[in-house]
């Protein structure tokens, strides 16, 4: 197996045995496992190689932070220049205001409580620009007279949640109906890639061409995610339009396996990995570990992981507490009790998994952050905030 490490001239594929030292640690045996670890330099890194992408303009990228989840990392961001976000929950909407984000999209439908509780956060936090998706009439009258801001949510086809691409009068409509609280479109292209991707982006700019004759020009467009991102700033539309273009990329911040074989060449690494302990042989040739799928998401698929600095290391399918895995012929099994760093398939949901992080910076232990935004409030904490 390979990962992307640092050159003279950048980062390229190297063998994985020539990693584990980017991560050891004095201390790493005093740790209770699974653990979380994450490296603030590592992310600062990344935030670096992400602005490079976007050509210096920290303006050009907001940020989902449901990778991020951590107050201190959103604050690394913001430390950049970084000041617009975008969440899925409410939980991770606090996270960002109490972080001192300027700007905050929920990019998640809302309605009942969940609404009544984003215009909460909206009133505790005026410093910070909330704003929210609509797609419909319905939605888009939950917000009129509160102090949110409206993005309309345009489906390019990946059904998910929006409005449909084909249907330029109905979303005229709704920026209409939505008045001064409409601020732009929000198109979540997925995976889109190549010809594909450039086809939607052309959809999508007719679209902002009918809202623009209409007198409803959006002051901003949001696309892509990580898959799209290179994309998206690629499209010469995008980057000239008579609005501010944005991409959300969120997982570059940390990266995992699959980002890393996405986004190659361009100065990424992975600054967040799990520490496990090998815990037992149970047939030749295979040891299991304790990171299972509720330590390492098993939601993209088997293999969960990799283990970093040692390729001839195979995991198999997780159960939730057991991560066994098979060794090639030309290794040797680990002892039990060695300890073992795991490079997640997904980090998103991994990092959502753990209470708190192990902050690991210069081959030490710099303590812990509470993971702020993992899960979802209390379903009474509308009624404790005294939300409307």
């Amino acid at each position: 197996m390979f990962v992307w490490i640092r050159t003279d001239r950048g980062f390229s594929v190297f063998d994985n045995a020539k990693m584990q030292n980017v991560y050891e640690f004095k201390g790493s045996d005093q740790l209770l496992t699974p653990a979380l670890l994450v490296y603030p330099e590592l992310v600062d890194a990344n935030i670096r190689a992400t602005l490079r992408l976007v050509n210096g303009d920290a303006n050009r990228w907001r940020p989902h932070i449901k990778t991020a989840k951590i107050a201190s990392v959103i604050r690394q961001m913001i430390t950049h220049g970084v000041r617009c976000f975008k969440c899925a929950t409410t939980l991770e909407l606090l996270t960002a205001c109490e972080a001192g984000a300027d700007d905050v999209l929920l990019a998640f439908p809302v309605t009942g409580a969940n609404a009544r509780r984003t215009v909460g956060l909206a009133r505790q936090f005026p410093a910070t620009r909330v704003s929210v998706l609509v797609e419909s009439r319905e939605q888009l009258e939950l917000w009129i007279g509160t102090e949110v801001g409206i993005f309309i949510d345009v489906n390019p086809g990946m059904n998910r949640t929006g409005i449909s691409q084909e249907c330029s009068a109905d979303i005229l409509e709704l920026a209409r109906n939505a008045g001064a609280a409409f601020r732009g479109l929000h198109y979540y292209d997925g995976h889109a890639e190549g010809a594909g991707a450039a086809a939607g982006y052309d959809r999508l700019l007719e679209i902002v061409g009918t809202l623009s004759a209409a007198g409803r020009a959006p002051g901003e467009v949001i696309t892509s995610g990580t898959p799209a991102a290179q994309a998206a700033l690629g499209h010469a539309g995008l980057s000239a339009g008579p609005f501010q273009h944005r991409i959300s990329p969120g997982t570059v911040v940390y990266n995992d396996m699959l980002s890393l074989k996405q986004l190659p060449g361009l100065g990424y690494q992975a600054a967040v990995v799990v520490l496990a302990t090998v815990i037992s042989h149970p047939a030749p040739g295979m040891f299991t570990c304790d990171a299972g799928h509720k330590s390492v998401s098993a939601d993209a698929g088997v293999p969960t992981c990799q283990v970093v600095g040692h390729p001839e290391y195979q995991p198999m399918k997780p159960s939730e507490e057991h991560l066994p895995m098979q060794v090639d012929a030309s290794g040797a099994v680990p002892e039990i009790g060695s300890l073992i760093y795991l490079l997640p398939r997904h980090v998103c949901p991994t990092v959502n998994n753990f209470d708190e992080a192990v902050m690991v910076a210069a081959g030490e232990i710099r303590g812990t952050e509470r993971v702020s935004a993992r899960g979802h409030e209390s379903g009474f904490s509308g009624l404790r905030s005294g939300a409307r």
